[in-house]
């Protein structure tokens, strides 16, 4: 029979340790969209719903998710004009959006330490990754609690 008048057990799990790796694009839309791809990508294959969490903030300080491009009507098809058009307006609103940093924050239990490295290692290794200067925060560092709270003040 439990008693509501009795101080509770300690808790037996220890918490869940943040890490987070901030990746700068600039201004290059373009890999801003495929790095967004690629995380929705593994999100979902790979069940990470909770543990891999990413947003995006520009340089005024905004939160900004790039949209997904639009989809062609398909009774309008268009071929080199219209992807150019596209490329140049991408190019365009880079220009006027300024930088854009990534922050992608993985949220694995303690017991899950492999899997944490593995991705804390394959996620800089990948292509639109690469050239984006990545660097890994760890729970613990002096500048963790600014990204932190630099990534909770980011819708």
């Amino acid at each position: 029979m439990a008693r509501l008048d009795l101080r509770r057990g300690a808790s037996q799990t220890r918490g869940m340790a943040h890490t987070y790796i901030v990746f700068n694009f600039g201004a290059d839309e373009e890999k801003v969209q495929q790095a967004r791809h690629k995380l929705e990508g593994w999100k979902q294959a790979f069940r990470l719903d909770k543990k891999l969490q990413f947003k995006f903030a520009r340089n005024e300080g905004k939160s900004a998710t790039p949209a997904p491009p639009e989809k062609p009507d398909k009774q309008k098809t268009k071929s080199k004009a219209k992807s150019q058009t596209e490329a140049s307006a991408t190019a365009d609103t880079a220009g006027k959006n300024g930088t854009v940093q990534l922050l992608v924050r993985l949220y694995f239990s303690p017991h899950e330490k492999l899997s944490e490295q593995r991705w804390i290692e394959r996620i800089p290794s990948e292509e639109p990754f690469k050239e984006a200067a990545p660097k890994v925060i760890r729970e613990g560092t002096d500048e963790f609690s600014a990204v932190l709270e630099h990534f909770d003040r980011l819708d």
